[in-house]
């Protein structure tokens, strides 16, 4: 048996005691006892009344014809879950890939942005909203989370009301709103490996019933997991410190005025990488990783990634700012509100690599500070009430600039591993000092004009169609500079030098438009039972390559690669959402077709000095799938989840895609990819969970005592875009569990142990540039163990 086939049958016993101790509640509830309390149930697929913004309106989930998951306040509360990663786990079509904050991907059912290095030209497919206001850089879903009231995570094209940028779905996420009844809220967590998490709200009238405020507060600091055994350092630590803060102005019952800001500084020592394996080549044996290795009398720290052991000798670091203010004014008409959401952000980010990853010198530091900014301004005039025709239609611009100046330096064993051994007349001074400077700036600016309707045909048969036009105009420049290394003349070691890193100018733009929307038509079959049928699609504009290009023989950039076309994203989905036994049980169901055309990838020059990656197009990708959310609450004592997603998706036409690691070696430049599993996506995905609680006394205080546990399943697939073999990510289980005592009075305290099972897996791996054939990734967290104190007023 495998470690991991033990591992599922372990998880599917926890799975299976949960459900036992869940399932006699459920048989002995009394016919006609009353329905629990909806606003007390955890917030996990689309329970009962819970209210979302999926339509830019108030309405409840379940009766929303749009396939989405609903992470409430309370639910983030009970699992301890503070980042997306985190959520991702209790939301199966989520997934996140990172390797750091700038090279951050987030996918739903696949899609969302091929992962790889960054490229500042690459577009979003998964749209991050907070508070309406939309996030432009994907590094934003590594901040901890501070004060949310819910995420609501919508799947499939969203691009009608939530922009071009949603061609696999958003994150509606919205913070708790400033309230006129004072109140507070403080909780501390403690846990191994230097583990201290505070949070703070507090919140109340500022003039009576006019003006309120809400000022809230997280840090967190954690030791870093691996243990550098080169500089005796712990790394992939976090530190961090996240402000936010809100006024609430109504000054007539008509006017709803209320103003944000936010502020988060990250520190951490980050994002280094372990040895995972070496992979085949079809390079000569003395170009292999065994043998380079050997030849310099090197030996990784472990060739078990789970003894988290690193060796890298530069320093590291993941420095990030955030900050922006926002303004969101609603004006209520009577027939109609009228709404306005102003927003400025920024993102400042400071890093710091050892990009080969080794104790070698071979690339001594790569870094690509960016910064960026962007403004934007929505105006939306929704109808009131409910109507025989509900409609919303709205205004939106934005610009976006973004600009990186980057350094990368090679040591003196970058000749040796990045061109050749056994080379005499190549000496390694030949690159040592080479330093290569890159400079990019992109700027967009999109402007768009909308409308959403839905007409209620009858009581029970709805017809929702809505429509976007895009407009967008982008202009970008890069420019690669070099200088040191061995000062010569001779023609074969320059060009021997320029065959690693050469200068490289250019600058591209363009500009397109787009009509992208959806048609969907529900039916309420009973109260409590709707099905919906629905077309969408979503947009993602073209590309420009912000991080070099491939070069032609002469030595000139390929401009064919500068600008990639835009993404055409068409998904066909039939759903189905119920409730029962008095909305004690929910389950909903969704299936769907994707397709895809000119997918952008993300794709890593295969070249000996290869650093960045660069854009191109995949004619075609198709993903099909279904999932099933559902929760169950037999009674009182019992809250009980399941979310399940299978999910198909590959390759369609790729014919002129990146060659695997193991093709690497021949002439070819270019591989046919088309009928390859899709990179980043989990043919199976699942999370279970819940809890059981009942009354009780503690220290004298009135309560409940209650026991959670929370696990979830990915199972294999691959990480890099020319699905390699060697870039495969075994399918893998985490079981979380708490315990501990909620007072009547407002105090808590709960033990908690994540990943408890203490299940190996990786996070992700990538292939080390130069492709010697080394394999690098960063194992996910050992099993944690830590206390969480809570009090609220």
């Amino acid at each position: 048996m495998t470690a991991t086939s033990a591992t599922v049958r372990r998880l599917l016993s926890a799975t299976a005691l949960l459900t036992s101790l869940g399932a006699p509640a459920l048989a002995w509830a009394a016919p006609d006892a009353p329905p629990a309390p909806q606003a007390a149930t955890p917030g996990v697929a689309s329970v009962g009344d819970i209210v979302v913004t999926a339509r830019r309106r108030d309405e409840r989930a379940q009766d929303v014809p749009i396939a989405l998951t609903v992470v409430n306040e309370e639910l983030l509360d009970r699992t301890g879950a503070y980042n997306v990663g985190q959520v991702a786990q209790l939301a199966p079509s989520v997934q996140l890939l990172t390797s750091n904050p700038r090279n951050t991907a987030i996918t739903i059912r696949g899609l969302g942005a091929s992962y790889g290095l960054a490229n500042d030209g690459l577009e979003q497919g998964v749209g991050i909203y907070v508070d309406q206001v939309y996030y432009g850089r994907p590094a934003t879903a590594t901040l901890d989370f501070v004060d949310l009231d819910r995420i609501e995570i919508l799947r499939g094209p969203q691009g009608t009301l939530f922009g071009k940028n949603t061609t696999a779905g958003a994150l509606n996420i919205t913070t708790q709103a400033p309230s006129f009844t004072p109140e507070g809220r403080a909780e501390m967590s403690f846990g191994d490996y230097g583990f201290l998490q505070a949070k703070a709200t507090v919140s109340g009238p500022v003039v009576d019933d006019k003006v309120a405020a809400r000022v809230s507060v997280v840090s967190t600091r954690r030791d870093g997991v691996l243990d550098n055994v080169t500089t005796g350092e712990k790394q992939n630590s976090q530190q961090s410190i996240s402000l936010r803060g809100q006024l609430l102005f109504q000054p007539t019952d008509q006017l709803r005025i209320r103003l944000y800001a936010d502020y988060a500084d990250l520190t951490p020592d980050c994002c280094t990488q372990v040895y995972v394996t070496a992979g085949q080549t079809l390079k000569p044996a003395a170009q292999q990783f065994a043998a380079l290795a050997a030849g310099r009398g090197y030996a990784p720290p472990s060739t078990d990634p789970y003894d988290r052991l690193a060796d890298v000798d530069s320093p590291i670091q993941a420095d990030q700012i955030h900050r922006g203010v926002s303004a969101v004014v609603d004006y209520d008409f009577g027939f109609a509100t009228l709404t306005s959401v102003s927003a400025w952000r920024a993102w400042d980010w400071g890093p710091k690599n050892d990009r080969d990853y080794t104790a070698l010198d071979i690339t001594r530091q790569s870094a690509n500070p960016s910064w960026q900014d962007q403004w934007s301004q929505e105006l939306r005039l929704s109808s009131n009430g409910s109507n025989r025709i509900d409609w919303t239609v709205g205004l939106y611009a934005f610009h976006q600039a973004v600009e990186t100046h980057g350094v990368t330096e090679y040591g003196r064993d970058a000749v040796y591993w990045l061109i050749g051994p056994n080379l005499p007349t190549v000496p390694d001074a030949l690159l040592d000092g080479y330093i290569v400077y890159n400079d990019s700036r992109i700027e967009t600016d999109s402007y768009a004009v909308f409308g959403q309707l839905t007409w209620n045909i009858t009581d029970r048969l709805h017809l929702t169609p809505g429509l976007r036009y895009t407009k967008e105009d982008k202009s970008g420049w890069y420019q690669a500079t070099t200088a040191g290394g061995l000062v010569t003349n001779d023609a074969a070691l320059i060009s021997r030098r320029l065959g690693v890193a050469r200068p490289q100018a250019y600058g591209a733009s363009l500009s397109d438009d787009d009509l992208s929307g959806q048609v969907s038509l529900a039916y309420d079959v009973a109260d409590d039972v709707l099905t919906y049928a629905s077309v969408a699609r979503g947009y993602k504009s073209g590309g420009i390559n912000m991080a070099g290009i491939p070069n032609l023989p002469n030595g000139q950039p390929s401009l064919t690669n500068a600008v990639v076309k835009p993404e055409v994203v068409t998904t066909y989905e039939l759903g189905l959402k119920t409730q029962a036994f008095g909305r004690r049980l929910t389950a909903n169901l969704a299936a769907y077709r994707t397709d895809v055309e000119d997918y952008q990838a993300n794709v890593v020059d295969s070249g000996p000095g290869a650093l960045r990656g660069y854009l191109a197009n995949a004619d075609k990708v198709v993903i099909q799938g279904v999932e099933l959310d559902a929760f169950a609450r037999p009674n009182q004592h019992v809250d009980l989840y399941a979310n399940v997603a299978w999910t198909d998706a590959k390759y369609d036409a790729f014919a002129n895609g990146p060659c695997p690691l193991e093709r690497i070696g021949t002439s070819t430049v270019a591989c046919d990819l088309s009928g390859q599993d899709l990179p980043g996506v989990s043919p199976w995905a699942a999370s279970v969970g819940g809890e059981l609680h009942g009354r009780g006394g503690f220290l004298g205080l009135p309560g409940e005592f209650y026991g959670g546990a929370d696990a979830s399943y990915r199972s294999t697939y691959n990480s890099d875009a020319s699905v390699s073999r060697y870039t495969e990510i075994e399918g893998y289980s985490i079981l979380n569990l708490r315990g501990g005592f909620r007072a009547d009075n407002g105090w808590e305290a709960f033990v908690w142990v994540k990943n408890a099972l203490d299940e190996d897996y990786l996070q992700f791996v990538s292939v080390q540039s130069g492709n010697s054939g080394l394999v690098i990734g960063n194992p996910g967290d050992p099993r944690t163990v830590g206390i969480t104190l809570r009090a609220r007023y």
